[in-house]
C-alpha cells in the first residue's frame, strides 16, 4: 500500500487506504495473517522499495517485524502517513452511475461502526491474494469424521500449543514447509502429504551468498528464454539438485521442469534427515483418528491436521462484472487493469507471483497504473488487451502449469511495466556509456534500483545504489572480521554453470 500511496502522491492525487494493523495472536476474518516466525524468502537489495534500500545493519533476510519497521520508516520519510485513513475498512466498490463518462467510483467504508461513502475518480486494490484461505475440504473423503482438530495454516501462530502432538500438515509450499519444521523441535512427530512435490531451495547459494543475488539476473533470464528447452530443462533440474538430489527425499515435484514458483526452506532436508520429519503422497481418505495416504501406507493417532493449501481470489467488495475471471483465471491486463471496462480508473496492485520480490514489482505497478489514471500513459484498445492476456495465459500454462495463473517472469514482466513509463534501462547504451554500471546491471543481480536509473520517478542515488548493493549485503554478517571482503564474479560464477552445455552445443554444431 505503501507504494501505491507514493505513486498517487507524486501524481497529484489523494489516497484512501484499507490499512488495519494485524493481528498477531489469531486471524481475523477478511485480512491476511501470518504465524509469528516468518522470515523473508527475498533477501533486503532484492526487496526494498527502489529509491529507499534498507539500513546496511539489516540482515539480508528479515523477519516480518523488521520489515515492518522498514515500512514505516519508508512512510514516515516520504511522508506519506497524512495521506492514509487508518482503522478503515472498505465495504464495497462500485461504478458511479455516470461511470462511463467520468471513470467514477462510489466507495462505502466503515469506521468505529459508521458507515460513510464518497466518490472517488480512482481506485487501486491493494489487498493482495494471500487474505481467503482455500480449504479443499471434499477432497479429503472421510474428513467429516475426523475427531482431531483441523484448520488452515492462516490459522497458525506459534509451536507451543502441539508439544508432544502428532501433526498432519496437507501441502508443500512455504509455509507448509515453514509450519512442520517449526513443529518438528516439539512435536511427537510430524509429516507432509504433498499431492504433485515440489523444489525446495535454500536461501544461502553458491559461496554462501543470497540465492536471488546469483539467481535473478538479465543475463540468466536471457540464457533461460533463448536456450533449446532440452538444454534449458537440463539446466533447470541440475540447478534445483545442487543442494540435495529430491528424488530422494520424497520430494521431486512430478513435472520437474515446469518453472512453478519452488519452496524456500533451509531446514526441511536436515530435519528429513534426522527422520522429524516425513513426506508422504496426497490423503486418500480420512478416518477418525488416521490418514490413509495413496500409497497404502496409515499415519495413525493424529491430533492435528493443519491444511496449507493456499489461498483462493476474491474480492468481495467489488461487482464480479468489474474484475472478471475464466477457469481459475482472473483476465487482468498485465496482472493490473481489467480490460473491458468503459474507462481504466480501478488497477489491481500486488495480483501477481513470481521469483522476484514483492515489493519492487508492487511499486513499478503502482507507477504505471497512477500514469495511466492520470491519462499521461495509455493502454492499447480492448480488442490488444485481450489478446495479450490469452497470449501470455498459454505462456504460463506452458511454463508454470495450469494451476499457477498469477506466476509470472520477474524481468521480462518488469521490463515490461518499467517501459510503459519509460523506466526500463538501456542496456546497450549503458555498456557505451558506463560499462562499470552496466557489467552490474546485466550480469549481475536485477535489484530494484534498476527501475530508477532513468524516467519518471528517477533517483540520483541509484547508480551507486546499485555499484554498492554487495557491501550492503555482506555488511550485516561482519560480525568478525577475518580477511578481506569477498564479492562474487559474475563471469566465473555463469562459466561454471554453462560450461557444460555451451560444450554440448559446440560439438553439435560441429557434427551437424
Amino acid at each position: 500500500m505503501p507504494a501505491s500511496t507514493r505513486s498517487q502522491k507524486r501524481q497529484g492525487m489523494d489516497s484512501l487506504l484499507e490499512p488495519l494493523k494485524m493481528n498477531m495472536d489469531h486471524a481475523e476474518e477478511g485480512r491476511a495473517s501470518i504465524y509469528k516466525s516468518v522470515f523473508s524468502n527475498s533477501s533486503k537489495e532484492m526487496m526494498c522499495f527502489p529509491d529507499f534500500p534498507f539500513p546496511d545493519d539489516f540482515p539480508n533476510f528479515m523477519h516480518n517485524s523488521k520489515i515492518q519497521e522498514y515500512i514505516i520508516a519508508f512512510a514516515k520519510e516520504k511522508n506519506l502517513l497524512k495521506y492514509i485513513q487508518f482503522k478503515t475498512f472498505v465495504s464495497s466498490v462500485n461504478k458511479h452511475p455516470d461511470f462511463a463518462t467520468t471513470g467514477q467510483w462510489d466507495v462505502t467504508t466503515e469506521r468505529d461502526g459508521k458507515k460513510e461513502s464518497a466518490v472517488f475518480d480512482a481506485v487501486m486494490v491493494c489487498s493482495g491474494h494471500h487474505v481467503y484461505p482455500n480449504l479443499p475440504k471434499e477432497s479429503f473423503p472421510g474428513l467429516n469424521h475426523f475427531k482431531g482438530k483441523c484448520f488452515h495454516s492462516r490459522d497458525y501462530k506459534e509451536p507451543v500449543v502441539f508439544n508432544g502432538k502428532r501433526v498432519l500438515v496437507v501441502g508443500l509450499g512455504n509455509s507448509g514447509c515453514d509450519i512442520a519444521t517449526e513443529l518438528s523441535r516439539t512435536a511427537e512427530q510430524v509429516m507432509i502429504s504433498s499431492r504433485s512435490g515440489s523444489w525446495v531451495m535454500s536461501r544461502v547459494w553458491d559461496n554462501g551468498y543470497p540465492w536471488d543475488m546469483l539467481l535473478v539476473t538479465r543475463f540468466g533470464t536471457f540464457l533461460k528464454n533463448n536456450l533449446p528447452t532440452a538444454i534449458s530443462d537440463w539446466l533447470y533440474v541440475k540447478q534445483m539438485n545442487a543442494r540435495f538430489k529430491h528424488e530422494n527425499y520424497g520430494l521431486m515435484p512430478l513435472n520437474g521442469v515446469l518453472r512453478k514458483e519452488p519452496v524456500f526452506n533451509d531446514e526441511l532436508p536436515a530435519s528429513i534427515l534426522c527422520g522429524i520429519v516425513s513426506v508422504k503422497p496426497n490423503v486418500k481418505e480420512f478416518t477418525e483418528t488416521s490418514a490413509i495416504f495413496e500409497d497404502g501406507t496409515i499415519f495413525e493417532g493424529i491430533d492435528c491436521v493443519i491444511f496449507a493449501t493456499g489461498y483462493s481470489f476474491a474480492y468481495p467488495f467489488l461487482d464480479e462484472s468489474i474484475i472478471k475471471s475464466r477457469n481459475n483465471e482472473i483476465i487482468l491486463f498485465k496482472g493490473v487493469f481489467p480490460p473491458l471496462l468503459e474507462k481504466s480508473t480501478i488497477a489491481v496492485i500486488g495480483f501477481v507471483q513470481s521469483l522476484g520480490a514483492a515489493i519492487p514489482t508492487v511499486d513499478l505497478q503502482s507507477r504505471w497504473a497512477a500514469q495511466v489514471i492520470k491519462g499521461t500513459c495509455t493502454l492499447p484498445s480492448m480488442e490488444d488487451m485481450m489478446n495479450d492476456i490469452n497470449e501470455k495465459m498459454e505462456k504460463k500454462r506452458k511454463w508454470f502449469g495450469k494451476s499457477e495463473t498469477i506466476q509470472t517472469d520477474y524481468i521480462v514482466y518488469m521490463d515490461e511495466l518499467s517501459s510503459f513509463i519509460g523506466a526500463k534501462p538501456n542496456i546497450p547504451w549503458l555498456f557505451l556509456t558506463d560499462p562499470k554500471l552496466a557489467m552490474e546491471v546485466y550480469f549481475g543481480p536485477c535489484s530494484p534500483y534498476q527501475f530508477r536509473l532513468v524516467g519518471p520517478g528517477q533517483w540520483p542515488g541509484a547508480r551507486n545504489a546499485i555499484l554498492t548493493q554487495w557491501d550492503r549485503s555482506l555488511k550485516p554478517m561482519q560480525t568478525r572480521v577475518v580477511g578481506r571482503l569477498q564479492k562474487p564474479c559474475f563471469f566465473f560464477h555463469w562459466l561454471k554453470l554453462f560450461a557444460i552445455p555451451i560444450l554440448l552445443i559446440a560439438v553439435f554444431l560441429v557434427l551437424t
